[in-house]
């Protein structure tokens, strides 16, 4: 078994090794014919060290990014050649790929930004933070309850925009000698001003359940994942009432690292192909990508796992059900939203349908909603976040100015990086995106 399990791993690697190469090959051709698509003016960069399994967390800040850019030219900064092919054809801002800490040395020495967003905790993070003439922004890619909100890694960066007082609540509660009144700022979520509410089907009497379950995870405490102990009961309950329509979209990592996850996985695909063919107008439907928005604005009620899912909805203030995870070691935080969420333990799955009639029915529900809204994120009216994320940028920029003032007579140096240039991709290998 330990060489049957070596070998596959061998192969893994070397597949891994090989796609890399392909990537960095058909991303030089497109360099070479197209140029580097680097911008005259750059003032803000988003940078992107991370492979294309992780796209879905800079994806969500195209419509705010596009929105800054109209005031402040934008520019994502990508480390992996099969995400940098990607974003160069999908991101609404430029898109620039350094491969070495040297290049990138240049690249910033060419335009001198004012700050640098980080939507996650990739390790590359650390070659950008040697930089010392610009703000380093934590932006993360949502909002949630996870453990990961409240990671050490926060002190890594010279401020974070967060969501709102749930946040600043829970930094300060759980990190050490962190400052929050002055390294976080509250901007609410500005995605949630841009979700397009147009529906892939037309809307009719049913009662629209959007199941958007997250992947398994990587560790005991983050085993949030739905999939396996509750996903083939929820779909199989809903998929068998004439009442309502099932909208599935899983997290794009789901099955990675657990065989049955993926089986689930499998099956609930299976049985939404199987509903539809039996009833082609009832619409079910497996949502396997593409632009995240419809789907949390205009479904009726929506069920998920402990995630960054729980407050997108939360923000709209529409019914959200919670899956209470399977796993006991997962870390479960219930001092927030999460104290007072409505539940669905795997055992009561198959009794969904009740539960959804409840929270779609019972006012007090809706009423607790508006609170947690308010508390995790803030004014939700339409436009009031992106009008913060905007304030919050002005002020960093302003602090930008001042202190580049008091030190005018600096010059950026060239310190020696903790990892050879040469062997970036050595240090820290492709994935196989």
């Amino acid at each position: 078994m330990g060489l049957v399990s070596d070998v596959k791993a061998a192969r893994k690697v070397l597949r891994n090794a090989w796609r890399s190469r392909e990537r960095r090959r058909q991303l030089t051709h497109r360099i070479q014919t197209e140029g580097t698509g680097e911008p005259a003016e750059v003032q803000i960069v988003v940078y992107f060290a991370d492979t294309r399994v992780n796209l879905y967390q800079i994806r969500q800040w195209y419509a705010p990014l596009a929105e800054l850019a109209k005031t402040h030219p934008v520019t994502i900064l990508t480390r992996s050649p099969g995400a940098t092919l990607t974003l160069k054809d999908e991101a609404p801002v430029p898109v620039v790929y350094y491969r070495t800490v040297g290049e990138i040395e240049g690249f910033l020495s060419r335009h001198d930004p004012r700050m640098v967003f980080y939507v996650n905790q990739n390790i590359k993070n650390f070659m950008m933070f040697r930089f010392g003439r610009m703000w380093h922004v934590f932006i993360n890619h949502g909002e949630s309850d996870k453990v990961y909100m409240t990671s050490n890694q926060y002190k890594s960066y010279d401020y974070a925009f967060v969501a709102g007082q749930a946040a600043l609540d829970r930094l300060g509660a759980k990190l050490w000698d962190y400052d929050v009144a002055r390294r976080a700022i509250t901007i609410g979520r500005p995605q949630v001003d841009h979700l397009d509410p147009t529906t892939p089907f037309t809307p009719d009497d049913r009662i629209t359940v959007f199941y958007a379950p997250t992947w398994e995870g990587d560790r005991p405490t983050m085993a949030y994942g739905s999939i396996a102990s509750h996903g083939v009961a929820i779909a199989d309950a809903v998929l068998a009432s004439p009442r309502h329509r099932l909208v599935y979209r899983a997290h794009p990592r789901s099955g990675v690292n657990d065989r049955e996850y993926r089986e689930a996985h499998r099956r609930i695909v299976e049985m939404i192909a199987a509903a539809n063919e039996r009833d082609p107008s009832a619409g079910h439907l497996h949502d396997d990508g593409g632009v995240l928005g419809w789907q949390i604005v205009s479904s009726d009620v929506q069920i998920t796992d402990i995630s960054a899912m729980v407050y997108d909805r939360l923000a709209t203030g529409k019914p959200v059900i919670v899956t209470r995870p399977a796993s006991p070691t997962a870390q479960v935080e219930e001092t927030g939203f999460l104290g007072a969420a409505t539940w669905l333990r795997a055992e009561d799955a198959s009794d969904v349908l009740a539960l959804i009639d409840r929270e779609l029915e019972d006012p007090e529900a809706r009423a607790k909603l508006a609170f947690w809204a308010n508390h995790h994120f803030g004014d939700t009216t339409p436009g009031a976040a992106t009008a913060r994320f905007h304030a919050a940028v002005e002020r960093l920029m302003a602090e930008w100015e001042r202190a580049a003032a008091e030190h005018a007579d600096d010059r950026r140096t060239s310190e020696s990086d903790p990892f050879d240039d040469e062997d970036d991709e050595e240090a820290f290998p492709e994935s196989g995106d």
